[in-house]
């Protein structure tokens, strides 16, 4: 049981790299997609990367809150796409009120993880461009970096993307 994290800027590469290495893993291969599909840009997105995924023998679960009830039916690798996602659907509610989604999104990957030969998870790099948000933005960011921090920490190895560049920042690749 391995774990990868793959970190990055917006449009860096990450699922593309993420997709590429679930390749070289054993099957069956989980795509565990946590985006919801709110309005015409996002559908947009997740259609990118239905066809991105197409024919290489993903299957696709759609997940946005409660991953830890998520039930696999065979060991393989799994694709997470992505803690941002999860978190925010974790973290606020359709009026806008929010709570804390750190042990939800941490036991949900936890029992991903447990379940799985091999977990990729794919995250943002958020919180580094000097902007002052409102204050439900500046708690998701906060509690996005504590959740990518603790991500860190349980995975074997850890890489940015920079530019489509993977670049290590904790041990070595499994594969």
């Amino acid at each position: 049981m391995s774990m990868i994290l793959l970190t990055g800027g917006s449009g860096c590469g990450k699922s593309f790299y993420a997709e590429s290495l679930c390749l070289k893993l054993p099957m069956p291969r989980y795509y565990i997609a946590a985006m919801r599909p709110y309005g015409e840009e996002s559908r947009q997105k997740i259609e990118k990367h239905r066809r991105m995924r197409l024919g290489k023998g993903f299957e696709t679960v759609e997940r946005y809150t409660d991953l830890s009830s998520l039930k696999l039916p065979a060991r393989g690798t799994a694709l997470l796409e992505c803690i941002c996602n999860l978190t925010a659907n974790e973290m606020f509610d359709e009026t806008g009120n929010y709570s804390d989604p750190f042990d939800p999104v941490i036991r949900g990957v936890e029992t991903v993880l447990h379940q799985c030969g091999h977990l990729i998870v794919v995250t943002n790099d958020v919180g580094n461009d000097g902007y002052l948000y409102d204050e439900g933005t500046n708690a998701y960011i906060a509690a996005l970096g504590r959740i990518n921090a603790a991500l860190a920490r349980m995975a074997d190895a850890v890489y940015e993307l920079v530019c489509g560049i993977p670049i290590p920042e904790k041990g070595a690749l499994l594969i």
